[in-house]
């Protein structure tokens, strides 16, 4: 059998063979390889990046580097797997044939103690490879009734948190400036900063925050910088997200820094203990966080920290905390306050690298699909469409 081999004459061979009377030859005999090799399929990827995944934010000085991942760097980010097998919005363009979009936002550069929050969005969404669409006590089925898509990972810089919080803003921003409901995937807790920062602009008043967490939040700086305990008290300096309209929930134990305790007394933020929910009652306290958020408000941003759980039930966060909420009482809480229909959701500190038996994972993906499902259920979701050319979720047009 004669075989034909065709050559390509644009891709030169490589040098000749490494010379033997020369002690480094195998190094020098690559580095010589190496400026032989084409480049055109890289400049296609990024090229395609630019195109589908935005410019970058303006802070960015290597221009290469799109807003969301859409090649190989990071190395971090950009998985193909989506959000409970979504469909997938290559180009984030066409981000606005949908009702809900999920992205990740994988930064740990906030992170004081524990890393590895930058695997967060891809252990949630591989985790959600064991979940179905349909939920038996919700009577919701995502994929028949949400027009839900997954657009990637931001671009997030891991050595630099403020272009990394210009690229979540610019994010965010494209997202909801297109009347999408965004879901963001962390990613330590200072992306709240920029998450508000890229909604706030598309709300036409006040935006109200629900946040669960077992830590304030609010000190001005932590080890000199933005960080992620830090990120109530830059959102609530956007003017039109005032620090009234901020309640906190699971709030305790003994990681609470008395700076952020004076800045939330001083600027009037609502405060809910563990032992607050215990009190009182998970119905009591979601009806009360619901009003002092929405109060004056035109919208609520929710944004859910996997440590407000017990430790034991979240192993895989920064700041793990005993004595937390029990999973129970948290999905039931972020079912009652997404009921009346939210702004947007993130849910972050969840740190694959600390998870047992991606447990942690698990429930972050639960507080997505809960939030959404009871949105579903009262009709704040599941009204848009898809009207693209494209595989679809949700309601026919």
């Amino acid at each position: 059998m004669t075989h034909t081999h065709r050559h390509n004459h644009n891709h030169p061979r490589p040098p000749s063979p490494p010379r033997r009377d020369v002690w480094n030859a195998e190094g020098d005999w690559a580095q010589r390889a190496e400026e032989l090799l084409p480049s055109e399929r890289l400049r296609e990827e990024v090229e395609r990046g630019l195109a589908h995944g935005l410019e970058a934010a303006p802070s960015i000085a290597d221009r290469t580097i799109s807003t969301f991942v859409r090649g190989e760097l990071p190395h971090f980010a950009g998985e193909t797997g989506t959000f409970l097998k979504c469909p997938f919005i290559e180009d984030v363009h066409d981000v606005g044939d949908a009702e809900v979009a999920v992205l990740g936002a994988p930064l740990d550069a906030g992170t004081t103690y524990r890393p590895g929050t930058r695997f967060g969005p891809q252990g949630i969404r591989r985790v959600t490879n064991l979940f179905g669409t349909y939920s038996y006590e919700l009577g919701v089925d995502l994929r028949e009734q949400l027009n839900l898509v997954d657009v990637g990972d931001v671009f997030t810089i891991p050595a630099n948190i403020e272009k990394s919080f210009d690229q979540i803003s610019r994010a965010m921003s494209h997202v909801v400036e297109r009347g999408v409901f965004p879901v963001v995937l962390g990613g330590d807790h200072s992306i709240g900063y920029p998450t508000v920062r890229g909604l706030a602009p598309w709300v036409e008043g006040n935006v109200g925050i629900i946040h669960f967490d077992r830590h304030v939040d609010t000190q001005e700086t932590d080890l000199d910088e933005r960080m992620h305990t830090t990120p109530w008290f830059h959102a609530t300096n956007i003017a039109n997200a005032p620090a009234v309209n901020l309640v906190q929930v699971g709030i305790g134990g003994w990681q609470a820094p008395r700076p952020g305790v004076r800045v939330g007394r001083g600027r009037g933020t609502t405060v809910v203990t563990v032992g607050d929910v215990e009190r009182v009652g998970i119905e009591k306290v979601a009806e009360a966080a619901l009003e002092v958020a929405w109060k004056g408000a035109e919208a609520v941003y929710l944004s859910f920290d996997v440590d407000v759980i017990d430790a034991g039930f979240v192993p895989g966060t920064g700041w793990p905390e005993p004595g937390g909420l029990l999973p129970r009482e948290a999905l039931k809480l972020v079912r009652l306050v997404s009921e009346p229909g939210l702004a947007g959701l993130e849910v972050v500190e969840c740190s694959p690298p600390y998870d047992q038996s991606e447990q942690t994972s698990l429930i972050a993906a639960r507080v997505v699909l809960d939030c959404l499902a009871a949105q579903v259920r009262t009709g704040r979701l599941g009204r848009r469409a898809a009207t693209g050319a494209r595989r679809a979720w949700g309601p026919r047009p």
